[in-house]
């Protein structure tokens, strides 16, 4: 789940890291753990989603997972959420709520995000899925965003700088823009976080900016790190049902997320399949 802006000085202090939660080589593990989990359901969701079924559905089998597995669903009832994923789908951002009425259809862009709590440690990813047959336009969205996490990861280096990866993303984004034809707008008003102990912790993470400030990259650390890109213009607002956010030009939007771990031998992605 996407950290958003809380004002200008609650978003400096989170960026200074003033309160930094370093893990050790074992909770790192454990870590590990929470993080394939998500991974997991985030498979199984993307194996169900297809047209003619719902973001409701979707949602039941991601808890139903998460709680076999004797996790917990981390956005269930977080700040009053609903649902055990957020479900955003085509001009949704972040933070969709899912539902039965809401059906999938042929064509269809969602992004999903799922987040669990295994023995008190949070794991947090998110993907994009094409629905049946997309655009070619939806597509190259899709791909572009995802290849901008990857180069966010790829900046997630002991002794650089968390804006490091935010330029790291705005790079590959822009890269792609170029590439495709398309200025892919990066969405500012959410962006990455850390996490461990608690799903939002210091400090937040920007998709975009210079390299070299904020806090140091340092072994024990552990980031979300997660672009959203929109088709159009960047600009969001926020449906009345308190959660939702989406494009104020209605474009298309996408989402990709993983949890990393800073390492004395670079990332680790915590948030996939079991070796």
């Amino acid at each position: 789940m996407s950290g958003g802006r809380s004002g200008v000085r609650g978003l400096l202090a989170r960026w200074r890291g003033r309160d930094i939660e370093l893990k050790s080589p074992e909770e790192l593990e454990a870590m590990r753990a929470a993080g394939a989990l998500v991974a997991t359901t985030l498979v199984a969701v993307t194996k169900l989603a297809r047209p003619g079924v719902s973001t409701g559905e979707l949602d039941e089998l991601a808890e139903q997972v998460i709680r076999e597995a004797g996790a917990v669903p981390s956005f269930l009832g977080y700040h009053g959420y609903p649902a055990s994923i957020c479900a955003s789908v085509n001009e949704q951002i972040v933070h969709g709520i899912p539902a039965a009425t809401q059906v999938l259809a042929d064509g269809d862009l969602v992004s999903v995000d799922c987040g669990a709590i295994l023995d008190g440690w949070h794991g947090d990813a998110a993907v994009t899925i094409l629905v049946g047959s997309v655009s070619d336009a939806d597509r190259a969205l899709s791909a572009a965003c995802e290849a901008a996490l990857y180069a966010g990861i790829a900046a997630v280096q002991p002794g650089g700088r968390l804006s490091d990866i935010s330029h790291a993303v705005q790079v590959a984004s822009e890269t792609a823009g170029k590439r495709d034809g398309v200025s892919y707008g990066i969405v500012a008003e959410y962006g990455g976080h850390g996490i461990g102990t608690s799903m939002h912790m210091d400090p937040f993470l920007p998709n975009f900016g210079d390299p070299g400030q904020g806090p140091r990259l340092v072994p024990g650390m552990a980031l979300a790190v997660e672009p959203m890109l929109t088709a159009g213009d960047p600009e969001t607002r926020e449906l009345e049902d308190g959660w939702t956010v989406v494009t104020a030009d209605s474009s298309r939007a996408v989402h990709w997320e993983h949890t990393v771990a800073i390492t004395d031998n670079g990332p680790r992605i915590l948030t996939v399949l079991p070796d």
